[in-house]
């Protein structure tokens, strides 16, 4: 392809700006585009048009413009400045007037794993029949040698009731060291957390939002939060439930619209790991990591 052909197929691909094309054109009628001014003239002859034709940059017209609300330091009710309420403690002359806000402060950093469970029998009838499929098995046998492998010390692991989630906990318990609690939860069973924006038409009616919505809301609040003061070390929490109440939890967390969590997607046995510091700040350091699995192994269902 000529060069002039490459260069109008670029003003095409920029959304046929009328300047670019223009420089262009009249560079070509000039002759610039020719062989008879040599190859290095030619190419500084192009880079000149080029350059000529683009916009001015500013810092000013490259600076992304903040949007949305400042950061909530008391989303989870606890931070210990709110917790006061602006109420004026009686002192004796020998304390320290700091001492009872610093002793309720959290000083823990909670890290929380989200897994979610492997692949199911999609065709069960019930619950009880929607067991993990042979492959399934395996992606939670991978996800507890990748969590062992991580070389952390958890201190609980608390599971959905529903049957692929509790399957997938106990097959990954037999991996973690040490003796970890077993914990199961019904606040944590899959549903549709908040009706999704964009819409989608083949969803849910509102009366399924409206129940699921607050129970899963309710689970977020129950263990979604800062540390308690009384927690000296930090902590390592393992989660298994399911791929809606994660990415309903990821954007509760970060403060991200509750709405959008229908556009991200998890493969099954993928691991999540949000951390709350003591400040009440998070962090997510991965989300639906399942780079430990063979490509083979990786399911979406």
């Amino acid at each position: 392809m000529s060069y002039r052909k490459t260069l109008k197929l670029i003003c095409g691909f920029a959304g046929g700006s009328a300047v670019l094309f223009a420089a262009v054109t009249a560079a070509d009628s000039r002759g610039y585009f020719g062989e008879q001014r040599g190859e290095a003239a030619g190419r500084w002859s192009r880079f000149t048009v080029l350059q000529a034709a683009q916009p001015a940059w500013t810092p000013a017209s490259h600076t992304p413009t903040p949007t949305g609300h400042a950061w909530d330091f008391n989303w989870d009710k606890r931070d210990p400045s709110a917790l006061t309420n602006g109420k004026k403690k009686k002192e004796s002359a020998t304390e320290d007037p700091s001492s009872e806000q610093d002793n309720g402060k959290p000083k823990a950093t909670r890290n929380i794993l989200l897994i979610r469970h492997s692949q199911y029998n999609l065709s069960g009838n019930n619950d009880k029949e929607r067991i993990l499929t042979p492959l399934g098995r395996e992606q939670a046998e991978l996800t507890g040698q990748r969590l062992a492998a991580l070389g952390l010390k958890y201190d609980v692991l608390i599971h959905s009731s529903m049957t692929r989630a509790t399957e997938t906990a106990n097959i990954i318990s037999k991996h973690l060291p040490g003796r970890v609690d077993l914990v199961s939860c019904d606040l944590l069973r899959e549903g549709a957390p908040i009706e999704p924006v964009p819409p989608v038409t083949h969803w849910k009616p509102d009366a399924v939002y409206h129940e699921d919505g607050a129970r899963i809301e309710a689970a977020f609040r129950r263990y979604i939060h800062r540390a308690d003061p009384t927690q000296k070390e930090d902590s390592y929490e393992i989660i298994v439930c399911h791929a809606n109440v994660i990415r309903y939890f990821v954007c509760r967390a970060l403060q991200f619209p509750p709405e959008g969590w229908l556009r991200m997607g998890l493969n099954n046995g993928s691991i999540t790991w949000l951390t709350i510091r003591p400040s009440g700040r998070v962090a997510l350091r991965t989300m639906g990591d399942s780079g430990f699995m063979p490509p083979d192994k990786l399911t979406r269902t």
